[in-house]
């Protein structure tokens, strides 16, 4: 059997995105918890304030170092598997690549140091406007990632000349028709990410009656901010849903399951797309619901799969389940937002046991969100690489073998589960220790530094020890 490279750097480079994107959709979260907490412990002078910076910047530390890790290799595939397309869009990626190491990763790398080894070194003003800075770090690698992604979907400012895409506006460029809605919505994933892994930890800790004070505080904060950011993630979806409706419409009958155009379509709830029979072999839907959400009428039209050839379709059963995974997911946040309002009533948010088991599970679901929502955007483009400009095929590297391919596409899935495997041994140890086994040896080490440098008396150590 003869491997296909093109198959096969596209598996490769889905990989490599796909494992990548978990850890600075967390990290991009966890910062700005992280400096909002140093706030609050410099206003306040509340040590459980800082007691929960100290314990979420070891888990960002740890998460940043994968993430770093993971993603020097990805832009390496640009030149080994894809070096068609990157001699083509270079003079519009290669700067905005360039932009986000100099303007971001720096900055992040730079006041991480202050974060992680300045608390006791440096003015807590100081202190403060480090966490500041690596959370604004983050959301600035956001800014240039998802401008230059963006623009693969809804090319602007540049135009094509002999085969190489020259920039005519970099504002039209970099702020592309998808852009805004692209960057919103990823924002608020990473801000939800952030808020639902720290209430997941904050509920375990919880269950275990480990540090109660501190953790409820955090669960709380949590809550607060899944009751917000969840609704509002709805609402930036259907508005980015319109915006891809406008611009890539296939893609949006793909996700729809939708293949004859038509007025007053369904909105499907399940289906079994066929691209072969060109139609669903079975579904359930609710009558003209769908042309309702993307038209906002009942009676809008909404284009089918069928208006252009097939190899041009994308691969519609991927697109179709991966958009239900990524709504599913959100209704359970919306859901488990509601309900967290629901127990404030007398304080049992924090005293429900199976509410905090649940968060436990919730940890996890905007990770699977993510990784679905990624699916959808990026399989749903297909088979552009540039929307309607640039094909896949005319873009990856002309002496790339099946052979060559499959290697390296065996050598990172084996590097990264050694790397991924390294970095849940170190998170797993920074959580099982936890905030209460840190606070104890803070204790100790200032209980030292205070006890009085002469033999202690009889008297002395068994009132101690009576004490203990």
């Amino acid at each position: 059997m003869e491997l296909d490279p093109l198959l096969l750097s596209r598996f490769q480079f889905a990989f490599v995105v796909s494992f990548h994107a978990i850890f600075p959709v967390f990290t991009i979260g966890l910062a700005s918890f992280i400096a909002f907490l140093q706030a609050l412990s410099f206003k306040t002078s509340n040590p459980q304030w800082e007691q929960l910076s100290i314990f979420w910047t070891q888990v960002f530390a740890v998460v940043f170092a994968m993430g770093v890790v993971s993603g020097i290799v990805m832009a390496f595939q640009f030149g080994t598997n894809w070096s068609n397309f990157s001699y083509a869009a270079a003079n519009f990626i290669g700067p905005t690549l360039s932009y986000e190491v100099v303007t971001a990763f720096f900055l992040e790398a730079g006041f991480l140091g202050v974060l992680l080894f300045g608390r006791s070194r440096v003015p807590p003003g100081v202190h403060l406007f480090a966490a500041c800075m690596v959370a604004v770090g983050t959301l600035i690698s956001a800014f240039w990632i998802l401008a230059t992604n963006s623009w693969l979907h809804t090319p602007a400012g540049t135009e094509l000349r002999d085969g190489v895409f020259f920039v005519t506006s970099w504002r039209e460029a970099i702020f592309n028709p998808s852009f805004p809605y692209r960057f919103t919505h990823m924002a608020i994933a990473s801000f939800l990410t952030g808020a639902f892994v720290v209430a997941g930890v904050s509920a375990w800790y919880l269950l275990k009656d480990r540090n109660v004070e501190a953790n409820r505080k955090a669960l709380s904060m949590c809550l607060w901010m899944i009751l917000f950011l969840a609704p509002t993630q709805a609402v930036v979806g259907d508005l980015h849903g319109l915006n891809t409706f406008k611009h890539q419409p296939m893609k949006v009958a793909a996700m729809e399951g939708n293949w004859d155009t038509d007025v007053g379509v369904p909105l499907l709830l399940f289906a079994l797309p066929d691209r072969e029979l060109q139609a669903n072999r079975f579904e359930i839907g609710i009558p003209r619901l769908g042309s309702m959400l993307l038209t906002h009428t009942w009676d809008g039209e909404v284009p089918g799969l069928r208006e252009i050839d097939v190899e041009d379709q994308p691969p519609v059963w991927i697109v179709f389940f991966a958009f239900r995974i990524m709504v599913a997911m959100g209704l359970l946040m919306i859901g488990f937002a509601l309900t967290g309002l629901w127990l404030r009533r007398g304080g049992r948010y924090w005293r429900t046991p199976w509410f905090l088991h649940g968060l436990r599970f919730m940890s996890i679901t905007p990770f699977i969100a993510v990784l679905a929502g990624w699916v959808v955007t990026e399989v749903g483009r297909a088979p552009w690489l540039v929307y309607e400009i640039l094909r896949h095929e005319d873009g990856v590297t002309p002496s790339l073998t099946g052979g060559m391919a499959l290697f390296t596409l065996i050598g990172y899935v084996l590097v990264y589960l050694a790397i991924f495997s390294a970095g849940l041994y170190y998170l797993f140890g920074v959580l099982q220790n936890g905030i209460h086994v840190q606070d104890e040896r803070l204790s100790d080490h200032a209980d030292q530094a205070e006890r009085p440098k002469r033999p202690l008396s009889a008297t002395h150590v068994r009132f101690e020890h009576e004490e203990t």
